[in-house]
Parts: structure tokens; C-alpha cells; sequence
């Protein structure tokens, strides 16, 4: 006779204990007894901190998002004066709302801190790029992708996706239902299913370029005003401006020799 195991909840037991392997839980110390001591008792005697601890040897500090702006500068007078990133992970189903979270090193100490907030759907965020401007593209990338309104960005606009598009498609909401879905998305959702023989469906070949079209593409030196008839002549045009990177903004077109051959 086989020896009876009990069949309750025998799913979850096999979900947990055998189908699939479960990474431990990270561990956890305490920023007091760390590399990170001066910086954080700083931190904590300025800043309302929710949480805070060393995880993978960086500094996670949870804050109030009204203090994000104060948190970041005070970080960057510390020396965490490079921003890496900054995103945010939906969790609109479980808490209605996105934990959006910034990246910072410290170059000279080696040193990386994590500073993450929680937004609530709906509400709006402080924009950072006036203490780090390299947040700009990172956040119009979350305003994209997530949909969280960041105010006092100074051009809060896609990034990723084309201006009129509907949705954002990081969201867990975002529909996944394969080409032959996604093609009539766009014109089901903004005119309704009766438009689809008057639009069209959209192209969904990635490799599919027209450089002829100039109302979505342009060429490189070839530039016309959108809609008008594509030229064959190209335009002698300078792309680097005046205040940009020194290097570059020294080499002028006029300046420039053609090689006919190696020396």
C-alpha cells in the first residue's frame, strides 16, 4: 500500500515546494552599521524617512514623495553627484499606485544609494531635473511608459512612443494580444471599430522604412518641411550647437578635409 499524503491544497503546496525554485529573501542590514553611517545619520536628521537599509551594498532609503527634490539635493551635497537612472514598477492591482525609485553614485567613494517613493495613482511627482539634469529623459520616459504626470519637467513628452499614442505599455494593464490585435488598437480605441476601412491598419513591420515619406521620416541631409516633395540635393547643415560639447562644437563643416585615400 502506497503511504497517504495529505491531498489539501495539494497545488499550492507543489507551486511553492517543487514546480519552480524561489530565490531567498535579500538580507537586509542596518545603514547605522555600514560604510554608509555619516551619510545616513545626516539623511535621517533632515529627511522624514519611511525606511532605510543596506541591501547588495547599496543604500535604499524609502521616502515620502513630497520629498524627493530635498532628499536628491541633499544626496548630491553628500557627493552622490551622478545619476545612474531613475524608473518606477506598477503596482496599480495590489496598492493603486507605482513605486518610482532613482538611482545615485558616489565616483569617488564608490559608493550607490536607491532612493524609492511610492505615487498613488493619479497623482502627480516633482520633477528632479532641477538638481540633476540628467533625470530629464528618465523621467519622460516613466511619464511614457507608466503614465505618472511629473510636474515642473521642462518638456514632459514621450520619449518612446509616438505623440498621439494611447496608452502607456509598461503598465501590467497594457493589452498583449499579439499583431492582429495591436494593428487596430489605436483606431479601435480613438475612433471607434467603424473607422478601421477608413484608416487602415497600422504597419506593425519594424523594418519597414520609406524615405520617401516625409511626414514620418527624414534623411540626412535631405531635409524638407513635413508633407512636401522629397529632394534629391543635399543641404550643407550644421548639427552641433554653439554651447555643446567642446570637442565637438569645434569641428565646422568648412573645416573639414576628405581623405581620397590612406597615407
Amino acid at each position: 500500500m502506497r503511504k497517504y499524503q495529505d491531498k489539501k491544497n495539494v497545488q499550492l503546496k507543489n507551486y511553492y515546494e517543487d514546480g519552480f525554485y524561489h530565490a531567498p529573501q535579500s538580507i537586509k542590514t542596518d545603514p547605522k552599521e555600514s560604510i554608509f553611517k555619516d551619510d545616513f545619520l545626516i539623511l535621517q536628521e533632515k529627511i522624514d524617512l519611511q525606511d532605510a537599509f543596506i541591501e547588495f551594498d547599496t543604500l535604499v532609503l524609502d521616502i515620502l514623495k513630497e520629498d524627493n527634490v530635498k532628499t536628491l539635493a541633499l544626496l548630491k551635497e553628500l557627493g552622490y553627484d551622478c545619476f545612474i537612472e531613475a524608473s518606477a514598477i506598477d503596482f496599480v492591482a495590489q496598492r493603486n499606485g507605482f513605486s518610482v525609485f532613482y538611482q545615485l553614485l558616489n565616483i569617488k567613494k564608490s559608493l550607490r544609494v536607491r532612493i524609492k517613493t511610492f505615487v498613488v495613482s493619479k497623482e502627480r511627482l516633482q520633477s528632479v531635473t532641477s538638481v540633476f539634469k540628467g533625470a530629464n529623459w528618465s523621467e519622460r520616459e516613466i511619464y511614457d511608459m507608466f503614465g505618472i504626470f511629473i510636474i515642473n519637467h521642462p518638456n514632459l513628452k514621450r520619449i518612446l512612443m509616438p505623440d498621439d499614442w494611447y496608452g502607456h505599455p509598461l503598465l501590467k494593464t497594457y493589452p498583449l494580444e499579439g499583431d492582429e490585435f495591436a494593428k487596430w488598437y489605436e483606431i479601435d480605441r480613438i475612433f471607434g471599430k467603424d473607422y478601421r476601412e477608413v484608416v487602415g491598419p497600422e504597419n506593425r513591420d519594424p523594418a519597414f522604412i520609406d524615405d520617401k515619406d516625409t511626414l514620418n521620416f527624414s534623411r540626412l541631409y535631405h531635409q524638407v518641411e513635413k508633407g512636401k516633395t522629397p529632394v534629391e540635393s543635399s543641404l550643407a547643415l550644421e548639427y552641433q550647437e554653439e554651447e555643446g560639447v567642446a570637442f565637438v562644437k569645434k569641428i565646422k563643416r568648412d573645416k573639414i578635409k576628405f581623405l581620397d585615400k590612406r597615407r
